[in-house]
């Protein structure tokens, strides 16, 4: 019984797998043949192709799912964050605040919370 459980799920596995291939090429041929001849002159592309296309794609722009910039983003992130938490243990609290204020002051126009000066502001004629 067990091994005729997992056995129907991996083929209803297969199934879905390899259905939802098979729309995403109908999908990616439809996309391509409705807009590229009309819009850079391109020919038509048969369902092969579509699937040449797609496989091309992935390989110039990588395996990762969403490409893995975003993983690697927030990884080097968390990275940065600890290396930086590890320097500021080893300061003292009144070494600290220092650092602080001149994280403030040289990142000021970054932040969200920056103050124009009154000189950055400059009244237009009427």
């Amino acid at each position: 019984m067990d091994r005729k459980f997992w056995l129907l799920r991996g083929l209803r596995f297969f199934f879905f797998a390899a259905l939802f291939l098979v729309a995403i090429g109908f999908v990616t041929q439809a996309l391509w043949n409705w807009l590229m001849p009309e819009l850079f002159h391109l020919p038509a592309i048969s369902l092969t192709q579509t699937y040449g296309l797609l496989l091309l794609s992935r390989i110039l722009f990588g395996f990762k799912p969403g490409g893995g910039r975003a993983g690697a983003w927030a990884r080097k992130r968390r990275e940065w964050q600890q290396r930086m938490a590890g320097r500021m243990e080893h300061l003292s609290p009144e070494a600290r605040e220092k650092f602080r204020q001149q994280m403030r002051s040289r990142c000021a126009s970054w932040g969200r919370h920056a103050e124009k000066p009154a000189e950055a502001i400059v009244q237009q004629p009427a």
